[in-house]
C-alpha cells in the first residue's frame, strides 16, 4: 500500500465521507423505499449542521486570514473549504439523482410525487382549495426591487424567488429591465408533503413547494406579467455561539442572546435551484452580498430535503422498517422495585433493544420513595416532552433535595434547555450550568436513600443522552449500579461542576478533562508493553468520532509494537488504517443502519483478563480537553461479557459495515463468511436471552 500524503485524513473531509455513508443507505435497494427517503432527509439534515459549525469554523480561520494546518491536519484553511465544495457539489448531484431512483421506484409501488405542472382537473381544485385555506395564511412574501435593505434570510429556511416579466413598457422604471423579483418564505410549520386524495389505488403526493407554484397568480394578483417563475433558493448562516463578556447577565440571558445573534451572524453557503435564470441569481448574489469565500452551490428543484425524514407513511408498512418492540432485561423486573433490584447486582440496559422504561420507572420511584433524600442529575438532550423532566419535578414536590446539571450549549438544543431551565427553576430545583470554558456531556445520575444501615447510594452512567426519543433510534449503554465507590466518584463529579477549582482524585471513574487522556494513554501503554514481551495484546474501541490526532498517534504506537487494533467508528476517523509501518495492525470499519449508533466502549486485552468501560466520551479533542465526561469500568462478569458479545457481533458486520481504508471509498466489508446484520444480530442476541 502506498504511505498517504498525511498521517492523518482531514477531520472535515472524513465527516463528508461519513454523510456519503448515510447516503449510501438511501441508495441501497435492499432498505425499505419510504426508509430510502427518510435517509436522504437525515443526509440533508446532517449537510445543514455541518456547514453552520465545521465548515463556519473553517472559514473563520480564512477570514482572519490564519492557514489552519497546524489544526486541520496538515491542509490550508483555504483550499479545505475549496475541497469541502468540491465534495459538496459531487454528494449534492449524487442525493438529486438517487432521488430520481427513489420517485421512479415510488411510482412502481402506486406512489406518485407530482409538481405544478402535473396535475389534474379533479386535483386541481382540491390544491387551490388547500392553498387559499392552509398555505396562503402562512406565507411570507417579500417585493425585492424597491427595497432599500434586502431583507435578512432565515438559517436554512426554504424560499422560493419569484422572477416575473412584466408586460408594458411603463412598468421599465420601477422594475430591474421589466423584471420584478419578490420572495416567498415557506415557513416550517406548513407541512412540505401535501398528500392528494387517493385515486384508483394510487397515492399521489404534492411539495407544498409546487402547491404554490400552481397558485402564483393568486399571490401576484395586483401585477400583470408575461411569464412567471419561482425556484428554490437557501442561507445557511454560521452557528457559532459568540458570548458577550456583560457581567450584569446571567449565564441563561448570555445564552439567550447568542442563539438570537444566530439569526443574523454570516452566511456560509447559499444554495439555489440550478435551473434558475442567470438575471435572477445575479440579482439575488448582489443584493445579499455573497463573497467569493462563501460557499455557492448549485442544486436541484428542492432543498431542505431534511423534510424528507418525515415523509408521510401512507398506511404503507411493508415500505418502512419493521418495529421492534424493545425487549427487557434478563432477570431485571419493570413491575418490582428497580432501586430494589439494583441494591442485589448491577443492570446493564441496551437500548433501543431492550426498554429504556427502566431509565424512567427509575426516577419515578426515586421520586416517590420516601427514604430518597437526594436526586442528581446531568442533562444534555432532553425529550420534547420528556419524562425524565417531569420526574425530576415530582420529585421536587415531594420535598426531595434535586440538582440538576443542565448543559445550556448543547448545540441546536439551547432553547429548549433554557425552557427546561427556567421551568425547573420555578419548580425549586437546584441548577448548576456548568463550568467557564468547559461543555458538560457526561450522562450520570446519582440518589442517596436513607437506609438502616446508613446512606445508600444509586445510580446509573451511560453513553446516551437521558431523552426517550431519541432512545427509540440511538443505541446506547446505560449502567445501574449501587458500587458504593463508583457512585462515591459520581457525586465527586457533581461537586466539581460546583468546586471547579478543586480536582478530584478517582480510582475507578475516567474523567475528563483531567484524566481522560493520560489513563487511556497508560492503558494502550500496558497493551504495548504485553504485546513486546510476546503476549497477546489488543485494544477494541466503539466510538461515534476519533479525531484527537495525539490518541490517533498513541494507537500508531500500538500497532507498530504488535498490538492488534480494531475499531467500530460511525462519524469521522482521521486514523487512517492498513498502512505499512505505521498502522498495519489497525482495522476499523463504521456500521451505519436503521439506528444511529452512540455507545463510546473501550476493551483492553489486558494479558487475559479484559479490562472494559463505557463513557460518554469520543476521542476527539473537544471531550478529552474541553468537556466534562465520564468513563465507567464494567465490573459485572455477566455484563462485561455482553458488552464483549456485542462489540464482537458489530465487528463481524458484513451487511452494514464499510472499511476505513486510505482509499476513502466507503468500501461494504465483504469478508466471505456468514452473513451479519449486527443491528438486528445484537437484537436476537438479546431475545435468545429472554426466552432462555
Amino acid at each position: 500500500m502506498i504511505k498517504p500524503k498525511n498521517d492523518y485524513i482531514n477531520r472535515e473531509i472524513s465527516w463528508l465521507h461519513f454523510n456519503d455513508r448515510v447516503l449510501q443507505e438511501s441508495a441501497d435497494k435492499d432498505v425499505p423505499l419510504i426508509e430510502r427517503l427518510r435517509f436522504l432527509g437525515i443526509f440533508s439534515n446532517n449537510l445543514d449542521e455541518f456547514f453552520k459549525v465545521r465548515y463556519a469554523t473553517v472559514k473563520r480561520i480564512v477570514d482572519v486570514g490564519k492557514s489552519g494546518k497546524s489544526v486541520l491536519g496538515g491542509e490550508k484553511a483555504k483550499d479545505l473549504l475549496e475541497e469541502i465544495t468540491k465534495n459538496v457539489i459531487q454528494l449534492q448531484a449524487k442525493s438529486g439523482k438517487i432521488l430520481q431512483q427513489i420517485e421512479k421506484e415510488l411510482a412502481t409501488e402506486h406512489i406518485y410525487i407530482i409538481d405544478e405542472g402535473e396535475v389534474n382537473e379533479s386535483q386541481a381544485a382540491f390544491v387551490k382549495d388547500y392553498f387559499l385555506k392552509e398555505v396562503n395564511p402562512e406565507l411570507i412574501t417579500i417585493i425585492l426591487n424597491n427595497l432599500n435593505e434586502f431583507p435578512t434570510l432565515k438559517d436554512t429556511a426554504a424560499y422560493l424567488a419569484v422572477r416575473m416579466v412584466l408586460k408594458g413598457d411603463d412598468k421599465l422604471e420601477i422594475t430591474e429591465n421589466g423584471m420584478q423579483y419578490a420572495l416567498i418564505e415557506i415557513p416550517k410549520r406548513l407541512q412540505r408533503f401535501v398528500v392528494l386524495s387517493e385515486d384508483n389505488g394510487k397515492n399521489y403526493i404534492m411539495m407544498v413547494d409546487d402547491v404554490i407554484r400552481f397558485c402564483l397568480d393568486q399571490i401576484f394578483t395586483m401585477f400583470e406579467f408575461d411569464d412567471i417563475s419561482a425556484h428554490m433558493i437557501k442561507i445557511t448562516r454560521d452557528a457559532e455561539l459568540d458570548m458577550d463578556n456583560d457581567l450584569s447577565k446571567s449565564f441563561i440571558d448570555k445564552i439567550s442572546s447568542s442563539v438570537e445573534h444566530r439569526k443574523i451572524s454570516d452566511p456560509v453557503r447559499f444554495v439555489y435551484d440550478k435551473g434558475i435564470k442567470m438575471d435572477t441569481l445575479r440579482f439575488l448574489k448582489g443584493k445579499m452580498n455573497i463573497e467569493e469565500t462563501d460557499s455557492v452551490i448549485p442544486g436541484g428543484r428542492y432543498h431542505n430535503r431534511r423534510d424528507y425524514m418525515g415523509f408521510p407513511s401512507l398506511g404503507r408498512s411493508d415500505l418502512q422498517y419493521k418495529k421492534i418492540k424493545p425487549l427487557l432485561v434478563e432477570d431485571f423486573h419493570l413491575n418490582e422495585s428497580i432501586l430494589g433490584q439494583i441494591a442485589v447486582k448491577d443492570y446493564m440496559v441496551y437500548t433501543p433493544y431492550q426498554n429504556y422504561s427502566y431509565v424512567v420507572n427509575f426516577l419515578k420511584e426515586a421520586a416517590l420513595d420516601p427514604q430518597v433524600k437526594k436526586i442528581k442529575l446531568t442533562i444534555y438532550r432532553l425529550a420534547n416532552n420528556s419524562q425524565i423532566a417531569a420526574a425530576l419535578i415530582n420529585a421536587a414536590k415531594n420535598g426531595k433535595e434535586v440538582t440538576v446539571q443542565i448543559e445550556l450549549q448543547a448545540r441546536f438544543d439551547e432553547q429548549a434547555n433554557i425552557k427546561y431551565a427556567n421551568q425547573f427553576q420555578e419548580e425549586g430545583i437546584k441548577l448548576i450550568f456548568g463550568i467557564p470554558g468547559l461543555k458538560v456531556h457526561t450522562k450520570v445520575c446519582f440518589i442517596e436513600r436513607e437506609e438502616e444501615n446508613g446512606i445508600k447510594r444509586y445510580g446509573f452512567i451511560s453513553t446516551g443522552n437521558f431523552n426517550e426519543s431519541t432512545a427509540k433510534i440511538y443505541t446506547d449503554y446505560t449502567l445501574f449500579t449501587a458500587h458504593d465507590a463508583i457512585l462515591k466518584e459520581v457525586n465527586k463529579v457533581f461537586d466539581f461542576f460546583e468546586v471547579p477549582y478543586k480536582i478530584n482524585k478517582y480510582k475507578h471513574l475516567i474523567v475528563s478533562p483531567h484524566y481522560t487522556k493520560n489513563v487511556f494513554s497508560k492503558l494502550i501503554d500496558n497493551e504495548i508493553a504485553n504485546a513486546l514481551v510476546g503476549k497477546d495484546a489488543f485494544i477494541k474501541i466503539k466510538m461515534n468520532s476519533f479525531t484527537s490526532y495525539k490518541m490517533v498517534d498513541k494507537l500508531y504506537e500500538a500497532s507498530r509494537a504488535g498490538v492488534k487494533v480494531q475499531l467500530i467508528i460511525r462519524g469521522i476517523c482521521c486514523l487512517i488504517p492498513g498502512v505499512e509501518g505505521m498502522s498495519e495492525n489497525i482495522e476499523a470499519i463504521s456500521v451505519v443502519d436503521k439506528f444511529l449508533e452512540h455507545p463510546r466502549v473501550f476493551i483492553f486485552g489486558n494479558d487475559g483478563n479484559p479490562k472494559v468501560y463505557i463513557s460518554s466520551a469520543d476521542w476527539m479533542t473537544r471531550n478529552l480537553d474541553y468537556r466534562v465526561e465520564v468513563g465507567c469500568p464494567i465490573y459485572d462478569k455477566d455484563i462485561k461479557q455482553e458488552v464483549l458479545d456485542t462489540f464482537q457481533i458489530s465487528w463481524d458486520d458484513n451487511i452494514k459495515a464499510r472499511v476505513f481504508s486510505s482509499k476513502h471509498d466507503n468500501a461494504y466489508k465483504d469478508d466471505n463468511k456468514a452473513k451479519v446484520r449486527s443491528q438486528f444480530a445484537i437484537y436476537d442476541y438479546y431475545k435468545k436471552k429472554v426466552e432462555a
